[in-house]
C-alpha cells in the first residue's frame, strides 16, 4: 500500500496536478490496488478530518482579514508604520515589513498579507526608487511572517494535528515572528543603503505625525489585542477568537472608518469562501493521506531510521530542518503539516523536543517554502502584483532568504525566543 501511495504521488504531483488532487488521487489508488480496506472509509476520514471545531478558526480568521483588506485597515497601517520608520534609510522597506508583521496578527494568512500589504507598498516602493523585483522579494519573504506571528492558521493545523494547545503556540510566535521581521529589517536597510533605495521618499521624523497616524490606525491595531487578550484571558477559544475577528473587523471597517460598504460584502467573502475551500480540501486529502501512512507504519520506519543515524537531538533537527526545507518548496503548508506532524511526533518525544518548541520550528521552516519556487504561493502574489517574472523574483530574494536561514538556526538552537513567552504567560 505504502508502494502505490508513494509512486502515484510522485507521477501526479510531477504531471503538475494541485496539491489535494495528488493527496487525494494517491489515497484512491493505494486504498484500491494495495489493500482491502473500503473505500469508503476515504470518505470517512476526510468527512472527519475537516468536522472540527478548532478548524472552524479557519474560514473566520480569512474572513476578517477579508474584512479588514477591504476597510481600509491595511492603509492605516502603512500610515502608522510609515510615521514611525520613514526618517531611516530604506525605510518604506522597513515600513513594509513593519506593516506585514501587524497584519500578521489579524490575518494569520501569508499570501493574504502579501496581498493587502504588497498591493499597497510594491507600487509606492517602486515610485520611491526601489527596484521592483526587490520590492516584490521583499514583501514575499515578509508576507510569510503572517503564519509565524499569532493567529496563524499553520499553527492551529499542528495544534490539532500533533494535539498541541493552540493558545500556547500562538504565544510562541511572537518572539520568531519579531525575530524574522528584524532579520529582515537588517538586510532590507543595507541593500537600500548599497543601492541608494527610497531616498525620493525619505522624510523627516516628526512626534506629530506618528500621533496622528497612531490616532487614525487605533482601530486597527486594538484588533490583535482584544483577539488575543480574549484568548490568554480565558475569555473565549482561539476559534471563538477568530469569530470575534470577523465580527470587529465588519464593524471597524463598516462603522468606524466607514471604508467598507455593504455592497463590498459577498465579493469578500467570496474571497474568503475561495481560500477556506482550497484550505479544507487539502485539510480534508492531507488527513487521509496521513492516515494511510500510519497504517503502514511508515512514521514507525522514519523514527527507527532517523534514531539511528544520531542519538542526539540537534543533530536530528537539523536533520529534520534540512527535509522540511526540501518539502516546503514543494508542498503546500497546510498538506505538510497535516502529514508530516504525525510522523515526526514520536522523534519529538523520543528526543525530549519540546512540541510547541518543534511546531514553532515547523511552522517558520515551511513559511520560507511560501516564498521559494516551484510552489511558493507568496512568491505568485507578489509577483502578479508587480507583473514581474518569478525569475527576477526568487533572484532577489536570495538575501532575504539567508536571512530567515539565519534566524531559523537561532530558533532551532535557542529555546528561550519561542518559550520564553509562554513561560511567563503561564501556559508551560
Amino acid at each position: 500500500m505504502a508502494a502505490y501511495l508513494f509512486i502515484t504521488f510522485a507521477v501526479t504531483a510531477l504531471l503538475g496536478f494541485p496539491i489535494w488532487v495528488v493527496l487525494a488521487a494517491s489515497c484512491f489508488v493505494a486504498i484500491s490496488a494495495g489493500s482491502a480496506t473500503p473505500m469508503l472509509v476515504i470518505a470517512q476520514r476526510m468527512f472527519t478530518s475537516v468536522d472540527s471545531f478548532p478548524l472552524l478558526a479557519i474560514p473566520l480568521f480569512m474572513v476578517a482579514g477579508s474584512l479588514m483588506e477591504g476597510g481600509g485597515i491595511s492603509r492605516r497601517l502603512i500610515n502608522f508604520c510609515n510615521a514611525l520608520l520613514g526618517s531611516f534609510t530604506g525605510g518604506l522597506a522597513m515600513v513594509a515589513i513593519l506593516t506585514c508583521m501587524l497584519f500578521a496578527a489579524i490575518s494569520g494568512s501569508g499570501p493574504a498579507t502579501v496581498a493587502a500589504i504588497g498591493g499597497i507598498m510594491i507600487p509606492e516602493m517602486v515610485k520611491a526608487g526601489y527596484s521592483k523585483p526587490f520590492a516584490a522579494a521583499l514583501m514575499s519573504v515578509a508576507g510569510a511572517i503572517g503564519v509565524i506571528i499569532p493567529p496563524s492558521l499553520p499553527m492551529v493545523n499542528y495544534g490539532i494535528a500533533g494535539s498541541v494547545s493552540i493558545s500556547t503556540l500562538f504565544a510562541a510566535g511572537f518572539g520568531p515572528g519579531i525575530l524574522v521581521g528584524v532579520a529582515l529589517m537588517i538586510v532590507a536597510y543595507f541593500s537600500s543603503k548599497k543601492n541608494g533605495y527610497g531616498l525620493a521618499a525619505k522624510q523627516s521624523f516628526s512626534w506629530k505625525n506618528v500621533a496622528v497616524s497612531f490616532k487614525e490606525a487605533f482601530f486597527a491595531l486594538l484588533m490583535p489585542f482584544i483577539v488575543l487578550g480574549g484568548i490568554y484571558g480565558g475569555i473565549f477559544t482561539p476559534t471563538e477568537a477568530a469569530a470575534v475577528a470577523a465580527m470587529y473587523g465588519f464593524v471597524a471597517g463598516t462603522f468606524i472608518y466607514r471604508e467598507l460598504k455593504l455592497k463590498d460584502l459577498p465579493a469578500l467573502l467570496m474571497n474568503a469562501g475561495k481560500s477556506t475551500a482550497m484550505v479544507m480540501v487539502i485539510v480534508a486529502a492531507a488527513s487521509s493521506f496521513g492516515w494511510i501512512l500510519t497504517s503502514a507504519r511508515i512514521p514507525d520506519a522514519i523514527a527507527s531510521f532517523l534514531i539511528s543515524l544520531s542519538d542526539s537531538k540537534y543533530v536530528i533537527l537539523i536533520l529534520i530542518n534540512i527535509f522540511l526545507l526540501i518539502v516546503g518548496c514543494l508542498m503546500d503548508v497546510t498538506a505538510s503539516i497535516i502529514i508530516l506532524t504525525p510522523i515526526f511526533m514520536p522523534i519529538v518525544n523520543q528526543f525530549g523536543i519540546d512540541p510547541v518548541h518543534f511546531g514553532i520550528i515547523m511552522t517558520v521552516n515551511l513559511a520560507i517554502g511560501m516564498s521559494t519556487p516551484p510552489l511558493g504561493v507568496n512568491l505568485f502574489v507578489s509577483c502578479g502584483i508587480a507583473k514581474i517574472s518569478i525569475e527576477e523574483n526568487a533572484k532577489a530574494m536570495i538575501k532575504f532568504l539567508i536571512a530567515n536561514l539565519i534566524a531559523l538556526i537561532l530558533i532551532i538552537f535557542i529555546e528561550p525566543i519561542s518559550l520564553t513567552i509562554p513561560k511567563l504567560m503561564g501556559l508551560m
